[in-house]
């Protein structure tokens, strides 16, 4: 049995989560500086009380003007002034670091000697940069109190003690606490009667409504952590002397416009380099994860992780081996960043390991678990690009590169990674699924030898293409007992919403949450993951899909086609949820794809309807304070919330949320298509895929696994999870992948001791080398901070090795453990393995098979002038980022999409020119005519525009090419300005470009003369202009209109531009103008005022346009008229 000592271990560290919550995590809580804090309380609380000193805060730094400081704080002159350093130190009274009642002067030379001063506080060496003076409050002993306010899974904790300062000592065990439920408020009477017992009667009103307005504006800003020692209460009010707190920085699209923007200081003993400012500032633009914290820039270890559990994993990995001193950096990219992103994460992490030589060199660490919808080899595009761009400083620096990954097309993505490292020669090694997750680690450290030929798993393409013709749905292919079936429910209970229904007591939720009856609706347009679903559905021979519908609030009811196996099928879409509900009352989950803004109120919908027995959310960054309302919504209605935060889950045979598992090869490598014996319940989605391939490995399968995500809060915890899984029969032994952060896996250790747990239970808690760490460090989840020492990973892991649990001693050995204790059960006759049959096979989607690039198909269109699917757009070849910066405008533009060539600048200008002349000839010409006349008829832009380019033809606009044409051909054939003039007049045919209904020789167009002398001036040669210009002497000398007009001289000027600009060869330039281009410089300049005609027209708001009778010649036949 257990010992009294082990059983009041773990009921004490249950007891102590409720205190201490100092959270910093990314995504979530994270601490502000004390002015921050302290601006926010005065700014926003609303009390009765005199708050006294409000926004008297001053901060120093190096850069001080103390001029312009006293000008902005004049009480700085006039006031006895307290200095202390604000940078997230702790016990600074204690440390010696606050200095009091000093005059300005006084300040300036304690400053003297602190400013810019390196200090080591515990293991953590920083430099003291940023200080806060305030005015110094005379004040007795017991007018000192303190109060705290944190947040918990079950409400709002506030402490208060009748004494505070610098020596509270421990006021865990003496504080007064209260805890204020979620959706309940916090009444003066409660402050009173339970938190001020030992505070005399003239100071209670006054605190109690301190309290209550400090705990509304914890609310109401979404703290999550807040502590004021000393709170000091004097005759004259309430002064906030020390201040700490915690925001909850997922709430910023809620409390922006409160909270401004809010800078988040790094951990004392940590700088805050530039680097991690920019992948902080990718990570806010992108729908993806990119971390990075900089913990030795002089390291020679350093890790480019995907997954916000893997890059714990690998971290702990590197500790263990001793490489703790060497690791260089803490990150992460997940979430499916796009080739683009991961180039500029990569580049990043490539350039600061190449700023400084190491003199054993170094190793780069491209590690990961098995992706679940993330394309490897488009990732690994990103980080080959960065690879080729960095490789003579690699060289130079010595680096070698292992790489191990798993997920969608992951064999492609080694592949390439391992070429590039042929071309360039940096030794690059290469490893997949076969090889375990951190085994790269101790290669790269030396600790195990490198091999020569690692194996290689069998392609994708071999476990997807079917070689059958059949197309019926296949017949179940393993004995499939061990799955429940559905928990009965009244259909016509699932129908009503239960919004108004009172719960006097809590419903119990569900043991058996999945089943190969499992109905389930997605909210949100996620094509690809039910798609997944279904193929999943179909490998496990289930008999229908499990999605029924989907909900999509923003387009009306409609259909989506999907394929189950060979065949195409229709699922209804709907507007809202109601519908849905109404019409599926078999439905029992709901997969919640919303985004972290709507996730709350989609849910919060959902769980009015009594049918829904589980909800998966998917969306990460979703408020704490609005997490736990729906938390406590769940437990009143029985409904087991799975998430926030997570990927979801999978009960192989039966049921799988959304990407859960990953694609097919994935789920056939890991055997997921049938139950196994073994169940398991970790945080991270990416580690429970690779927990599914490890249990794949050492045992006879997965029988259910559930990721709760990376929270604080999860909806739902390891020990909810544990205990239906100790009730299920078909679950054999139990695996844990806790982490550090919380004390939830101490609910285990007690439920081991209690006996309510007698499975075998495998655990490991990662985040073992957060205690190596001199300063903190925010791990991928944002939940995986420890606050305390029983937090740690490490004191969690010993905790559960002395309840009974088997704990390996690191990741490494979680296998081996897991295979120890299940050849055990087999040889116990506990486990009987059910003998392998080959699931079905499911055709593989078209598009994928071409990623993969199994098959091909000519493409229906070929473009060479633009690209639009990258990170940006391309115009023949030059970045849009490019030609702003070359500033070519928009002739440049017009030479890279109309000739592929960037042209000299005397061209662009020329171009710019043309379509500045060609813009409008007033209203009388017949193309702007149609465009008035169709603008007052009513019609569109589009439409008048339309109507007044349909008229450019050979009679109006359209000599450019025709007049190009002419004279080229004229000069090329030899023939004299005379001949060409006679040659045309005895065929019979109009030379084009010549001739003008107004202008003349005497009367010229100011617009061919302004052209002419830019021409005359920039272009290399003018042969076929000088040749036209004799022409028109010609005919000229005949009839004084018949001058080149503007459409001939950009005409033969531009041919002139093409022959000679060094851009074209004589083919390439005859082309052009064969092809019509000369005329798209007419249409596309004639547009701009057709488009100002229209508007002029709307604008003028003329009426429909009518011809008027007398400009109209009625010439009808004779005896028509009579």
């Amino acid at each position: 049995m257990y010992s009294d000592a082990l059983i009041n271990k773990c009921v004490w560290a249950l007891w102590q989560k409720e205190f201490n919550a100092l959270f910093s995590a990314v995504m979530s809580a994270k601490a502000i500086s004390e002015q921050t804090g302290k601006e926010f309380l005065y700014k926003y609380i609303c009390t009765t009380a005199a708050m006294q000193n409000r926004f008297c805060c001053a901060t120093v730094t190096a850069d001080t003007d103390w001029d312009r400081l006293t000008q902005d704080h004049p009480w700085l002159l006039t006031e006895r002034l307290v200095v202390k350093p604000d940078q997230l130190i702790k016990r600074r009274g204690k440390l010696g670091l606050v200095a009091v009642d000093l005059n300005l002067e006084g300040v300036q030379e304690w400053l003297k000697s602190n400013l810019m001063t390196e200090i080591t506080i515990g293991k953590a060496k920083g430099i003291l940069k940023n200080f806060l003076i305030e005015p110094f409050v005379p004040h007795l002993q017991e007018e000192e109190f303190y109060v705290c306010v944190y947040t918990s899974r079950e409400g709002s904790h506030v402490l208060f003690h009748h004494e505070g300062g610098v020596d509270v000592g421990d006021v865990d065990t003496k504080a007064q606490r209260l805890l204020v439920g979620i959706d309940e408020k916090l009444t003066e009477d409660m402050v009173t009667q339970q938190l001020l017992v030992h505070v005399t009667d003239e100071k209670k009103e006054v605190l109690a409504s301190f309290i209550v307005g400090l705990f509304n504006l914890y609310e109401d800003l979404y703290f999550t952590y807040l502590e004021i020692n000393p709170l000091v209460v004097t005759k004259e009010g309430v002064y906030i002397l020390d201040m700490a707190a915690k925001i909850d920085a997922t709430a910023d699209y809620i409390c922006k416009p409160k909270w401004g923007d809010v800078v988040f200081p790094p951990p004392f003993g940590r700088e805050a380099y530039p680097e991690e400012a920019y992948i902080a500032d990718l990570d806010a633009k992108s729908g993806a994860s990119l971390k990075l914290t900089l913990l030795n820039p002089r390291g020679r270890i350093w890790t480019m992780v995907a997954g916000g559990g893997a890059s714990v994993v690998y971290s702990d990995t590197i500790c263990d081996l001793g490489g703790v001193d060497e690791l260089a950096n803490y990150g992460e990219y997940s979430g499916a960043p796009s080739e683009q992103q991961t180039y500029d994460y990569a580049k990043t992490i490539l350039s600061l390991m190449t700023n400084e030589k190491h003199p054993d060199g170094k190793v780069l660490i491209i590690g990961g678990s098995i992706a679940n919808f993330t394309n490897v080899a488009a990732t690994f595009k990103g980080i080959v690009r960065a690879i080729k761009d960095y490789q003579g400083p690699l060289k130079e620096h010595e680096v070698t590169i292992f790489v191990r990954r798993g997920g969608p097309n992951y064999q492609e993505g080694l592949r390439v990674m391992g070429e590039v490292g042929k071309t360039t020669g940096i030794p690059i090694h290469v490893f997949g699924t076969e090889t375990h997750m951190t085994a790269i680690v101790g290669m790269a450290l030396g600790h195990r030898p490198i091999p020569n030929q690692p194996p290689v798993a069998a392609h994708t393409a071999n476990f997807l293409l079917n070689t059958s013709a059949s197309a019926a749905t296949p017949a179940r292919t393993r004995n499939t007992s061990f799955c429940e079936h559905k928990l009965s429910t009244s259909v016509t209970d699932g129908m009503t919403p239960t919004s108004n229904v009172c719960l006097s007591t809590p419903l119990a939720k569900a043991t058996t949450l999945f089943s190969r009856q499992t109905k389930a609706i997605v909210w949100g347009m996620q094509t690809r993951a039910v798609q997944g679903m279904m193929d999943f559905d179909y490998v496990c021979s289930r008999e229908e899909p499990s999605v029924v519908a989907m909900i999509y609030p923003f387009t009306g009811d409609h259909k989506q086609k999907f394929y189950w196996g060979h065949k195409e099928i229709l699922l209804p879409v709907y507007k809202n949820m109601a519908d849905a509900m109404k019409k599926h009352p078999d439905v029992d989950v709901l997969i919640n794809f919303a985004s972290l803004r709507s996730a709350f109120d989609s849910t919060m919908e959902t769980m009015q309807y009594p049918q829904i027995h589980t909800i998966a959310i998917i969306a990460e960054g979703i408020p704490e304070a609005l997490t736990r309302k729906l938390i406590k919504t769940s437990d009143e209605k029985g409904v087991t919330i799975i998430g926030p935060a997570t990927v979801g889950g999978i009960k192989p045979g039966c049921f799988k949320i959304g990407n859960t598992g990953g694609m097919l090869d994935n789920i056939l490598a890991s055997k997921l298509y049938r139950p196994g014996s073994v169940a398991y319940v970790s945080r991270s989605g990416g580690m429970s895929n690779e927990l599914n391939n490890i249990i794949s490995h050492t045992t006879d399968g997965v029988f259910e696994g559930v990721a709760i995500g990376g929270d604080r809060f999860p909806g739902s915890t390891f020990m909810e999870h544990v205990l239906r899984y100790q009730d299920t029969p078909g679950v054999k032994m139990i695996v844990v992948l806790g982490e550090i952060g919380g004390t939830e896996e101490y609910n285990i250790c007690q439920g081991i001791a209690d006996g309510r747990i007698t499975k075998p239970v495998v655990c490991w808690c990662i985040g073992t080398c957060a205690t190596m760490f001199s300063s903190e460090v925010q791990f991928g989840h944002a939940g995986a901070c420890a606050n305390q020492a029983s937090e740690t990973a490490v004191a969690k892991n010993q905790a559960l090795r002395e309840a009974g649990a088997f704990v390996p001693n690191s990741f490494d050995e979680l296998g081996d453990v897991i295979k120890f204790v299940y050849d055990d059960l087999v040889a116990k006759g506990i486990i009987v393995p059910a003998q392998e049959v080959p699931p079905p096979t499911v055709p593989m989607d078209y598009s994928w098979a071409r990623e993969l690039g199994l098959i091909r198909k000519p493409a229906s269109f070929m473009t060479s002038i633009c690209d639009e699917r990258g990170q940006e757009l391309i115009y023949a070849g030059m970045p849009i980022t490019e030609v702003f910066k070359e500033e070519m405008g928009l002739g440049g533009v017009l030479g890279l999409l109309w000739f592929q060539r960037r042209l000299p600048r005397y061209a662009c200008h020329f171009i710019e020119m043309c379509l500045m002349v060609t813009a409008d000839h007033g209203p009388a010409v017949s193309g702007a005519h149609n465009t008035i006349v169709c603008a007052r008829a009513g019609k569109d832009l589009v439409s008048s525009l339309t109507s007044g380019l349909l008229t450019i033809g050979d009679r109006f606009g359209g000599a450019l090419d025709a007049a190009a044409k002419q004279f080229s051909k004229a000069f090329d054939s030899g023939l004299l300005p005379m001949e060409f003039v006679n040659k045309m007049k005895k065929d019979g045919v109009l030379i084009m470009g010549i001739g003008h209904r107004v202008k003349s020789i005497n009367n010229p167009d100011m617009r061919v003369q302004i052209l002419k002398d830019f021409v005359k001036q920039h272009f290399p040669s003018t042969q076929l202009l000088d040749y036209a210009l004799e022409v028109e002497k010609i005919t000229t000398s005949k009839k004084p209109n018949l001058i080149l007009n503007v459409d001939g001289f950009i005409g033969v000027a531009f041919v002139d531009l093409l022959r000679t600009c060094g851009g074209f060869t004589r083919d390439e330039a005859d082309e052009f103008v064969e092809i019509g281009t000369l005329n798209g410089i007419f249409v596309l300049g004639r547009s701009i005022g057709f488009i100002g005609h229209y508007l002029d027209q709307k604008r003028l708001k003329q009426g429909l346009y009518r011809h008027p009778w007398d400009d109209i010649s009625y010439v009808l036949p004779e005896h028509m008229s009579m």
